[in-house]
């Protein structure tokens, strides 16, 4: 495990409460492929954070599920340049059958994306 990215995923650093993730569902921007869909919205000046919406619809099995879960946090843990918002991952029916390249690929370009919007809204 190479580079400078904090190890593990703190508290603050994610998505706890449903209000949280309402605020979020509400008003946010988007990005969106076959694997992923994912929303961002400014929280406040805080650290990034994160929430995950992985469904039973997304992936059957619970392992299905799970990989998911980590590969998302994995890729979101290692974004050392995020600005400030509440991100939540949704994920696709077509993630559960690509590969793990192809899925971190994917996250980070949405949050690539996501992030050079923000920061695209702040300056113009």
């Amino acid at each position: 495990m190479g580079g400078n990215a904090p190890q593990g995923f703190p508290r603050a650093r994610r998505l706890t409460r449903p209000a949280q993730f309402n605020r979020v569902f509400g008003r946010s921007q988007r990005s969106s492929d076959q694997y992923f869909t994912v929303l961002a919205n400014d929280n406040n000046g805080q650290d990034p954070r994160l929430g995950l919406a992985i469904s039973k619809r997304a992936a059957k099995k619970a392992v299905e599920r799970n990989r998911l879960k980590r590969l998302v946090r994995d890729v979101f843990r290692r974004q050392n340049d995020l600005p400030a918002q509440d991100f939540v991952v949704m994920a696709g029916a077509a993630a559960k059958s690509a590969s793990n390249s192809q899925l971190r690929a994917s996250l980070e370009r949405h949050f690539r994306r996501l992030a050079d919007r923000h920061r695209a809204n702040r300056n113009g």
